[in-house]
């Protein structure tokens, strides 16, 4: 048995925090993603329950906070010059970090817990927001550079890209791995909505002329 670490207060030690996140995961992907206690937790990382819940109010809580660090380890913003390389970059290492064991019982865990405690829905929609607004800035920076329209809808091309992720992670269980990533950039069409933009617009200026 993993010995007690010594009594931490209110404040937090930071090597219990990583040993509470690690334990956690690790916990999730020797199970699968079945159930697994605060108690399990404490357990294997060498705390009491009462240190997690000081630092945590409930196990989705310390499971969020372990994916948050997942995903801003694992899939930070890129900046490669062109909107499909940022994609291509940015859903690879996003697709390839969901589809490890440990991951996937993680985000499922968390899925599941947030159906039943509010905290956790809560949470759960703070990381979501996050991790949106990082696919923001990458459509945004390809508006910018002329590679979407500038009245692109990226609010929905942002649902359809997250829609491909959860839906094969918490429904059909289908793999998320590069060649999903390229596939779905690819239908999303980006490069020919732009000419179809670009060539309304000039049929709208050329008919303007002509009116003239």
């Amino acid at each position: 048995m993993t010995k007690p670490r010594p009594h931490t207060g209110r404040r937090r030690n930071d090597a219990a925090r990583r040993a509470i996140l690690d334990a956690a995961a690790d916990l999730l992907a020797r199970s699968g993603g079945t159930a697994v206690s605060v108690a399990d937790i404490a357990l294997r990382a060498g705390v009491s329950k009462q240190t997690i819940y000081r630092w945590w109010p409930s196990k989705g809580a310390v499971l969020l906070e372990a994916m948050r660090e997942w995903a801003n380890n694992s899939a930070p913003d890129p900046d490669t010059g062109t909107l499909r390389g940022d994609l291509l970059v940015f859903l690879t290492a996003t697709f390839i970090g969901v589809a490890t064991p440990s991951t996937t019982a993680l985000l499922r865990t968390v899925l599941a817990e947030a159906q039943t405690d509010p905290t956790t829905t809560a949470l759960l929609a703070d990381f979501a927001d996050d991790r949106r607004a990082v696919l923001s800035c990458i459509l945004n920076r390809g508006v910018a550079r002329g590679e979407l329209p500038s009245d692109a809808d990226l609010e929905l091309l942002t649902d359809q890209i997250y829609g491909v992720l959860w839906y094969r992670l918490a429904v059909t269980r289908t793999p998320l791995d590069k060649e999903i990533a390229a596939r779905l950039i690819d239908s999303l069409r980006l490069d020919s909505s732009h000419a179809m933009s670009c060539r309304s617009r000039l049929s709208s200026e050329t008919t303007s002329a002509i009116d003239l």
